[in-house]
């Protein structure tokens, strides 16, 4: 109740909500406003708002929030008020079928049609915007994960990305005589970044039938995989997870040697002034199974959304309809330092440029990343379990049984 509280005198403070009822009918918008919860990123959304008032006569401003519990209940605030965004950015996966099914989300089948058509989007990402068999929303980004690392240290003690995962712990094993911590972890909303990895990185239908609940979290493979994170907790290869510090400046000043994270992280290294391949570089994290046949990478798509009762349809799915094309996608991609979610975009940075093309290629299994993949109800459990276990690393028993009950009472309700 007064998280609830909280959240509307700050959807008040911020955005004047107002009682449900019927909003005056407006004049068609010449400029939209686009909630997201990315504030790091709302000069490239300006800069994106300036194109696109000159391309189609039609602005965006940003409205940024570095907070998602408050980001997320003031979207869910506006599909009782009048005070509602035209564009916003949500996830996919179960929380953005939760709000489709509640009938809030703007169809754009057609724009998904028209774009894959004309080649601005992909077939291989429609499945993750499809619900009962529309499509909804459009994406804002398309990230690859894998390890981020810091290039002078690398260099400074003779290292080489790694091929294999054995390759990775000499690595870590390496930096920590050095006295180099070499990898971060969290506490907070990362807390699953590691456990997607491993468990990815081991056994992949192990993790897609976890994700649908026709396996446990108390199940050996899951219970291995745990164990594999505990010897790595427990040899030293990590940060506190306490540490407040942003992860991109623990990379840049060689407080973390390696950062895992999804390729929209190399905005924050070119935020710093930092320069790919000099400073620091990429590579896929290889298996953890060398047996499997395909090395796994997460992958993830965020979607860049329309009310269904938006205050202007018309102009928000104009924008949508934009948002994809390559004259947009190109400007996107180049102002942040990273992929896009058109094939027609040519990426600069060497290394995620051979990332997206071999993903594209079939080279990797793409695997979809936890936060999307798990229903929320399981994921809320799992993120607080996972931010214990990194601290109490004792604790991991504990951890899946509870992890496992919040599973047992969502799929009992929902078909497996």
């Amino acid at each position: 109740m007064i998280r609830s509280l909280a959240a509307i005198v700050t959807c008040l403070a911020l955005a004047g909500c107002s009682s449900a009822g019927t909003a005056p009918k407006q004049a068609a918008k010449t400029e939209l406003k686009l909630y997201n919860d990315k504030g790091a990123w709302s000069k490239y959304f300006e800069q994106m708002g300036t194109l696109s008032k000159q391309q189609i006569g039609l602005g965006m401003k940003p409205v940024g929030y570095t907070d998602e519990p408050t980001y997320q209940a003031f979207i869910k605030a506006s599909f009782r008020t009048n005070v509602k965004p035209d564009l916003f950015t949500w996830t996919t996966g179960g929380q953005l079928e939760e709000i489709v099914k509640q009938k809030q989300v703007a169809d754009t089948s057609a724009i998904w049609q028209e774009a894959v058509k004309a080649g601005d989007l992909s077939q291989d990402l429609q499945p993750y915007y499809t619900v009962d068999g529309k499509q909804y929303c459009v994406p804002l980004n398309v990230a690859y994960w894998g390890m981020f690392y810091n290039k002078k240290v690398f260099d400074k003690y003779g290292l080489q990305p790694p091929t294999t995962w054995d390759d990775l712990v000499k690595i870590a094993d390496t930096l920590k005589k050095n006295k180099v911590t070499p990898f971060y972890h969290t506490s907070v909303l990362f807390s699953f970044v590691w456990f997607e990895q491993l468990l990815a990185g081991s056994d992949p239908d192990l993790y897609d039938r976890l994700s649908t609940g026709k396996a446990k979290y108390t199940d050996p493979g899951v219970v291995a995989v745990m164990q594999k994170w505990k010897q790595l907790i427990d040899a030293g290869y990590f940060v506190n997870p306490g540490d407040k510090t942003d992860p991109a400046d623990l990379l840049k000043t060689g407080k973390a040697a390696m950062v895992s994270f999804g390729t929209w992280f190399n905005t924050s290294m070119t935020q710093r002034d930092l320069k790919a391949g000099t400073d620091y570089g990429f590579f896929v994290i290889p298996n953890l199974n060398p047996a499997l046949p395909k090395t796994s990478i997460i992958f993830e798509s965020g979607p860049l959304c329309s009310l269904a009762k938006a205050p202007d349809p018309d102009a928000s799915a104009k924008y949508l309809r934009w948002w994809t094309t390559d004259k947009a996608q190109e400007a996107w991609a180049t102002s942040r330092g990273d992929v896009s979610a058109n094939p027609k975009v040519e990426i600069k940075d060497e290394a995620l440029g051979q990332v997206t093309k071999d993903a594209g290629s079939g080279k990797y299994r793409l695997v979809n990343r936890y936060f999307e993949a798990t229903p929320p109800p399981v994921l809320t459990a799992a993120l607080d379990g996972f931010g214990k276990f990194v601290g109490e690393p004792d604790s991991l028993q504990q951890v899946l049984d509870t992890i496992q009950k919040a599973a047992d009472d969502y799929w009992s309700t929902h078909t497996q």
